[in-house]
């Protein structure tokens, strides 16, 4: 078990998980109900929620039990106008990954930026799900031992949960920035067709490339963790290592309405005052052009928005997001604003949970 480490989770969830584990009883979630769900805690492939905490009229927590994770998670997820009245009708899904080494963690976006306000007017289920301080949106080999697997949370777990429960439909977008960049790439290469967009903000997204791994080992060692115990060493175990760099899988990427950004390093437009450059933005900017090369050269569009001067920080992300939304409404096939396009009652598809794999490694 790994709670204690991978997430910071408020004193008072604790309570309910030790009550779930040892057996006691949990609420149902009220907003499951709403839809015409379970009398019991929503479950999908062994994880269940453990607690909803509606914060307003629009936002919700959820923290979830993960068999994958072998602990609990916090998920927010913001509803579209109209969720409750509409208790038959899927929404198409945006996931937002945050980055690394943040407190906030799954809060994050919210916190930060103004998704909430953002987002009201379009009819999309917003998810913003913890990656954990450092779990790099992928599973851990812990060596050999099987560590947690953040990409089996997402996107067969969580992604079960939602769309059994919380009226999440099969059109799906994901943007991550920095290490959750990274993350909404490799989700979509790694599960071809799951995602009809994705987009990464000053993510790094050629993990291979030189000094690379010395970043991400940093970040690891920075986090305390061993920074072996994730993919091992990048020569010793150079095949996993290339099985989660989206570079080198770029012609899984072909379908997939792509977006990439990033700054150069150096105080921009919407950095504060005397702010002084970064080294880690520069890093990001180097592994997305060459990946955006490389998708050039096998003939996939791919809508790039390297801006120059600006620091590895929220302002850019949120302008960023802002930027990429007609692509995204594009692809979920909603209106940019307001209604949505393709509203339709649930109804199981070739890519309902049980159906799709996750990833041969």
């Amino acid at each position: 078990m790994r709670s204690a480490r991978w997430l910071r989770r408020p004193v008072a969830w604790s309570v309910v998980v030790s009550t779930a584990l040892l057996g006691g009883s949990v609420a149902a979630p009220p907003l499951a109900a709403e839809r015409g769900g379970p009398p019991a805690p929503a479950v999908a492939d062994g994880a269940r929620v453990l607690q909803e905490n509606r914060l307003d009229d629009r936002t919700v927590d959820l923290l979830i039990y993960s068999p994958a994770l072998g602990t609990s998670a916090p998920v927010r997820l913001l509803l579209p106008e109209g969720w409750s009245r509409n208790p038959d009708r899927t929404w198409p899904v945006l996931y937002l990954l945050h980055g690394c080494c943040e407190d906030a963690d799954y809060r994050a976006w919210t916190e930060f930026t103004d998704v909430r306000e953002f987002m009201a007017d379009k009819d999309v289920l917003t998810v913003l799900p913890s990656g954990g301080p450092a779990g790099f949106y992928t599973r851990w080999s812990d060596f050999g031992a099987g560590g947690p697997d953040w990409e089996a949370f997402h996107l067969r777990e969580l992604r079960g949960i939602l769309e059994r429960h919380y009226g999440a439909g099969q059109r799906r977008a994901v943007a991550g920035l920095s290490v959750g960049g990274y993350g909404a790439f490799a989700y979509a290469f790694r599960n071809p067709g799951l995602f009809q967009a994705a987009a990464s903000f000053s993510g790094l997204l050629n993990t291979l490339q030189p000094a690379v791994p010395g970043v991400i080992k940093g970040i690891l060692v920075r986090e305390g963790e061993n920074p072996f115990a994730m993919w091992g060493d990048e020569v010793l175990d150079h095949r996993t290592w290339s099985q989660r760099n989206p570079f080198d899988h770029a012609e899984e990427l072909r379908g997939t309405a792509l977006w990439v950004s990033g700054g150069n390093g150096l105080p921009g437009p919407l950095d504060e005052p005397g702010s002084l450059p970064d080294p880690l933005e520069p890093a990001a900017l180097s592994t997305s052009q060459v990946m955006t090369s490389r998708l050039k050269d096998l003939g996939i569009p791919v809508t790039e928005d390297f801006y120059g001067p600006g620091l590895h920080d929220w302002p850019y992300w949120e302008r960023e997001l802002h930027r990429a939304w007609p692509m995204f409404a594009e692809r979920l096939g909603v209106e940019r604003s307001g209604a949505s396009a393709n509203a339709v009652a649930t109804a199981p598809t070739s890519t309902s949970p049980a159906a799709i794999r996750m990833p041969a490694e």
